[in-house]
Formats: structure tokens, C-alpha cells, sequence
């Protein structure tokens, strides 16, 4: 049987009448049942601290709604615009980056954020959608002094890894020294997808495999250089190999609360509105960021985690999918960057909540208090339905 080769048409991609139905019910689904949770697993910190035990949902509506109107606009406008812009976005990006470090507000030892007003704001945060955007051209873009010139296979990826790379090893730099080795992570496992995405020859596959071996040398290396760091992951080590949370009244606490949650929810949970651990045992606001899944699982049980689980699985296979029947390069990456980007954040956050890697302060897409979070959460989402606008069941990407 021959093989039908398929190809990329060159026309201009035409638009569908409407988003993906599944992204769509998807997002409803988690921004409702996010909310819903926020609001479950901070009514003590809110009460205790002000008297209001809406004090923090009201918040959270606020980000939405601001997250919404910007997510409106990256669903509204033509992703091909988005893409034009990207690199004046990502320059501007890159500029409050530097400037953090310098005028930024240090807690806890970290240089992440800019306040204006009440609103915080993370710029690390809202580079994740541009740094996709801007990579997704680059990568998109023929290489036509390469096709000119017949170079070879090693010598096409190494043009391309310059020019893919320069921008997003500056970019994780100015992260990582915040430091927040977390989103540094989380970018650069994305941008690996999307490199490994955007060529299919057997070299290409095998130069991405080694870069990606690489960077997680790397990260291990930067990982333990930090005293705070190398004492989570000792933390997690024992953990992990003898069942043992060690030093449970002082640096094992939080996971130690988080596991004792998480076993007294048992299969079915303790029921909604029924955990303990919100009170005040999760440290500070952790019960609504970071932890919110250990306190999702305390009240619904690991059968809530599982369809929780299930949904996320559905999500990546669907944008998969999606990706796929895209005539454009470029935006299949977009869709493929921000898939990943969802997803991997998603399992790096429920993946320390149940100890199977060191607790992080990574945070829980729809799910996790924060106004950087949130906005940029919805950015993402309004791109996602924007592009999958232009997905038709018979076309594919080349």
C-alpha cells in the first residue's frame, strides 16, 4: 500500500464559525469549579484575617474578569497579528524581567513581582504566553538561506537551535535568578516541546532528546546550589525511598499536613466543605495556592483526583488533536506550547502534592488564588479557542 504524502497548503488559513466545543465546555468546567474550590479552601484565612470569608473569592472574580477582557482580546484578534507582535511584546517582556530584579519587591529572599495598586504583578508570568507566541514564529519561519545553500542535516538544527535558543536562554536566565527556578522549569520544558514539534527528521529527534538531557542536567545542578532547595529535596528523598516525612514540625511540615489531608479524604473524600487541613494547618495561604489539591483530595477523595486527572488527559489529547489539523505552522506550535505549558505546570503542582517529586511553588491552572496566575491563565485559554477556530478535520499540518 503506498503512502499518501501530505502536504501543507499555502492558502490563507480560512476560520471555523466557532471555538472547539471541547476547549470550551473544558474551560467553563474549570473556571467555575476553580472558583468554587478557591472559595471552599480559603473561607478560615479570610475570615480570621478580614472578617469577610468572601474576602479572597471576590478577589479571584476581579482576576477573572481582568483575565476574561484580556483573554477576549487574544481570542478576538487574529492569531496572525498576535505572531507579528510577538517580538515587540517579548522585548517588552524581557525589559520589566530586568527591571524586577532591580525595582522589584523582595519576599522571601525573591525578586518576582511589581505592585500596582493591590495587584501584583509576576512579569515571569506573562512572558509563558508570549515566550510560545514568539518561539512558535521563529520555528515556523523556513530557514531559506539553509534550503539555498543544501547545508546538512547537523548543520540546518544547529542554525536553528541558535536562533531558537539565544532568546530563550536569555529569557530563562532572567528567571532563574529571581530566583524562580519553578517557572524557569516550566518554560523550558515547554519550549523543548515545541522545538521537538516543529521538524520530523530522525536527526532533529535525536539532537532534541540530547538538549533536553542537557537541560535537565542542568536544572539538577542549579536545583541544588540553593541550602532551601537541597533541604526539599532531601525532604522528598526520604520521603520517596523509606516512607518517612522527616522533621515534620519544621521543614517536612507542609508535606506532612498535605499527606495527612490527603489519607483522611480516603477514596470518596470527606465530603465539600469538610476539610480540616484548611484551617489553618496548610502554612499561610498555601490551602487555596499551592496546596489546593491536596485539599481538593481531602474533600473529594482520590476518585475526584482521578476525574480531575482524567479531565487534564482528555485536554492534551484533545489539543493533539487539534494541533494536527492546523494548516499552520505556527499555529500548531501555539496550540502544541500552550497545551504543554497547561499540562506540565498541572502535573509538576499535583505531582508534589502527592510527593511523588519535591514540593515547588508551581501553581494549579484555574485552580490556584493569584492574579498573574489567573490572567495569564485566561490569556492562554482565549489563544487556544482563537486557534482552534482554524482547525478543519481535513487538513494537516506538514
Amino acid at each position: 500500500m503506498t503512502r499518501k504524502k501530505i502536504t501543507k497548503r499555502n492558502s490563507t488559513p480560512t476560520i471555523k464559525r466557532g471555538p472547539d466545543s471541547f476547549l470550551l465546555i473544558f474551560a467553563v468546567v474549570m473556571i467555575a469549579f476553580g472558583a468554587v474550590m478557591i472559595f471552599d479552601a480559603s473561607v478560615y484565612q479570610a475570615d480570621r484575617v478580614f472578617g469577610d470569608q468572601f474576602y479572597f473569592l471576590r478577589q479571584h472574580l476581579i482576576w477573572l474578569f481582568l483575565g476574561g477582557l484580556l483573554g477576549f482580546l487574544a481570542y478576538i484578534i487574529p492569531y496572525q497579528v498576535i505572531l507579528k507582535v510577538s517580538p515587540i511584546l517579548f522585548l517588552i517582556t524581557t525589559v520589566l524581567l530586568v527591571a524586577v530584579l532591580v525595582f522589584g519587591e523582595a519576599v522571601n529572599g525573591s525578586k518576582r513581582w511589581f505592585s500596582i495598586g493591590s495587584l501584583p504583578i509576576q512579569p515571569a508570568e506573562f512572558m509563558k504566553p508570549i515566550l510560545i507566541v514568539f518561539l512558535a514564529g521563529l520555528l515556523a519561519k523556513p530557514d531559506e538561506e539553509a534550503k539555498k545553500k543544501r547545508m546538512s542535516e547537523f548543520e540546518t538544527f544547529k542554525r536553528k537551535i541558535i536562533r531558537f535558543g539565544a532568546p530563550l536562554a536569555l529569557t530563562l536566565f532572567l528567571i532563574v535568578i529571581e530566583p524562580d527556578l519553578d517557572t524557569t522549569i516550566l518554560l523550558a520544558g515547554t519550549a523543548i516541546a515545541m522545538f521537538f514539534a516543529s521538524d520530523n527528521t530522525p536527526f532533529h529527534y535525536k539532537g532534541t532528546l540530547t538538549l533536553a538531557g542537557i537541560a535537565t542536567a542542568l536544572g539538577g545542578v542549579v536545583a541544588v546550589l540553593a541550602s532551601y532547595r537541597m533541604e526539599r529535596i532531601k525532604t522528598f528523598l526520604k520521603l520517596f525511598f523509606e516512607g518517612i516525612v522527616e522533621d515534620p514540625n519544621g521543614r517536612g511540615y507542609q508535606i506532612q499536613q498535605i499527606l495527612i489531608g490527603i489519607g483522611s479524604g480516603g477514596f470518596l473524600g470527606k465530603g465539600f466543605g469538610q476539610s480540616r487541613q484548611r484551617f489553618g494547618y496548610l502554612v499561610e495561604n498555601t490551602a487555596f495556592t499551592d496546596s489546593i489539591f491536596a485539599v481538593i483530595l481531602e474533600e473529594l477523595g482520590y476518585i475526584g483526583g482521578a476525574i480531575l486527572v482524567t479531565l487534564w488527559g482528555m485536554f492534551i489529547w484533545r489539543i493533539t488533536k487539534l494541533s494536527q489539523m492546523l494548516n499552520d505552522k505556527a499555529a500548531s506550535l501555539i496550540m502544541i506550547g500552550i497545551g504543554v505549558w497547561f499540562t506540565l505546570q498541572t502535573f509538576i503542582n499535583m505531582a508534589a502534592n502527592v510527593g511523588l517529586i519535591p514540593l515547588t511553588g508551581i501553581a494549579l491552572p484555574f485552580f490556584t488564588y493569584g492574579g498573574s496566575n489567573t490572567i495569564v491563565t485566561m490569556v492562554g485559554l482565549g489563544l487556544l479557542l482563537n486557534i482552534s477556530r482554524y482547525a478543519h478535520t481535513n487538513e494537516k499540518v506538514k
